[in-house]
């Protein structure tokens, strides 16, 4: 099963040049059978850009989660510990072999109306 993912535009460009090699979240999908990411390019790009596959999940308490993952964050220490406020546990998705589309696809092509604040499952694809 795959996920689309909502990343803004300058994290999805460093997944896909591969100088990101974790991407946060807050929250982690419930189903544990995600294999595939489809990244979808917030604004100002709005458009469907790229895929990676999953290699590990992890989930950590938010400081032994930078620890292990601040080398290929890709983001820096003060935007990390102010996406994770609050939280005592933490998501890292952890990257393997990053896909840069060679034809954007719009959401409809996905049959999805509106962008998703976090992810959206997608069965068929």
């Amino acid at each position: 099963m795959k996920v689309l993912l909502s990343i803004k535009p300058e994290y999805a460009e460093k997944i896909l040049v591969g100088n990101k090699k974790y991407e946060f979240r807050r929250t982690i999908f419930k189903c544990d059978s995600i294999s595939k990411v489809i990244i979808y390019a917030t604004s100002p790009i709005q458009k469907i850009i790229g895929e990676f596959e999953i290699d590990d999940i992890l989930t950590l308490n938010t400081f032994d989660l930078w620890k292990k993952t601040m080398r290929y964050s890709g983001i820096n220490k003060e935007f990390y510990d102010n996406y994770f406020s609050g939280k005592q546990e933490g998501h890292a998705i952890k990257i393997k072999k990053p896909k840069r589309y060679s034809k954007y696809l719009d959401l409809h092509d996905y049959n999805i109306k509106q962008a998703p604040q976090s992810f959206i499952y997608l069965n068929t694809y």
